[in-house]
């Protein structure tokens, strides 16, 4: 019986979803597996299983545990921010040789960076919001940059995975407070002008006779955008199938897939949309999306009359088996 690995926990402010997100998935994975949970910490990583708790070995890749050595086969990384979603475990994984479920250190690293990853896909002719990248070595203009973006505009971390330090921006006496925000979460911060439209996200993986697109969950936000709270707390309503004419549903289900073979993902990818005078517009992929109870990839899979435990061992079969 093959032993995989979740890994999960991270150093971003979304620690706590990751965990959760990885608590459902070893609820649910393939009874032919042994699944184990190995949380990563500041302080070190660790296996978390139930109530027992034992020291995870990142050179050897095993654990001890019911006094039996462990090594993994096989992993998924399921950490939401720096260092999983980024692909720095991924790396190191794939220095060890051990197989990774999902997306490898360069997809995963491209498309952690909101900014990088969308002047990319807007290099493929897909579109995207007009931007502004700095740097905290950069110096903020805030006049040039409501000239060259307008009025509202979002500031957010570009190198973040976190859903933490996202303001939206309606006066220019607001963006110096807004970047600082943003640059606690992230060394980068984009600047994007503001697309008036429907929310939706689009969720895509690999089955054994191709790429198939869930679903779209259409994103009703109580809030003023699809922050931490909206996504985590509650305050959003996140209505499956999304609320399109079938032919936006199509295309942003076909821009989905393209995205996803252009970026070269694996396993589960939600890409998120914004559908402007019923054009999409892309505003960023996430290659590790959530996956607790309150998360939408779940809500896609049951609307689409999938579960949890089949998504898995599809995923295995393709990702895993079949390479």
């Amino acid at each position: 019986m093959k032993t995989i690995g979740v890994f999960c926990g991270g150093f971003s402010s979304e620690w706590e979803i990751s965990l959760k997100s990885a608590e459902i998935i070893c609820r649910n994975f393939p009874e032919d597996y042994l699944v184990f949970k190995i949380v990563i910490s500041q302080t070190g990583w660790y296996v978390l299983n139930e109530a027992q708790k034992c020291e995870f070995d990142i050179n050897s890749m095993s654990f001890k545990f019911s006094e039996q050595i462990h090594s993994i086969d096989a992993a998924i990384v399921y950490v939401h921010g720096d260092p999983g979603e980024n692909g720095k475990v991924q790396a190191l994984l794939e220095m060890k040789g051990i197989p990774c479920l999902n997306s490898g250190p360069l997809a995963s690293a491209l498309s952690f960076d909101k900014w990088f990853c969308n002047q990319f896909l807007k290099g493929f002719g897909l579109k995207v919001a007009n931007s502004v990248f700095l740097s905290k070595e950069n110096e903020l203009d805030a006049q040039e940059l409501v000239l060259k973006l307008g009025l509202p505009i979002f500031v957010k971390p570009s190198d973040s995975g976190s859903s933490y330090g996202i303001s939206k921006v309606k006066t220019q006496e607001e963006i110096l407070p807004a970047f600082e925000k943003a640059f606690n979460e992230g060394d980068t911060v984009v600047a994007e002008s503001f697309l008036d439209g429907i929310e939706v996200t689009c969720g895509v993986y690999r089955r054994k006779n191709g790429l198939y697109a869930l679903p779209l969950t259409e994103i009703a936000s109580e809030n003023e955008f699809f922050d931490y709270e909206a996504k985590y707390l509650g305050k959003s309503n996140e209505i499956t199938p999304a609320r399109v004419e079938d032919f936006v549903r199509d295309e942003v289900q076909r821009q989905a897939k393209y995205i996803y073979q252009l970026l070269r993902l694996k396993s589960i990818a939600r890409i998120d949309f914004m559908i402007v005078d019923n054009s999409p517009h892309i505003i960023e992929v996430n290659t590790t999306p959530g996956f607790s109870a309150a998360s939408i990839v779940p809500q896609m899979l049951a609307c689409d009359g999938i579960s949890i435990q089949e998504f898995w061992k599809e995923i295995i079969e393709v990702e895993l088996v079949a390479r």
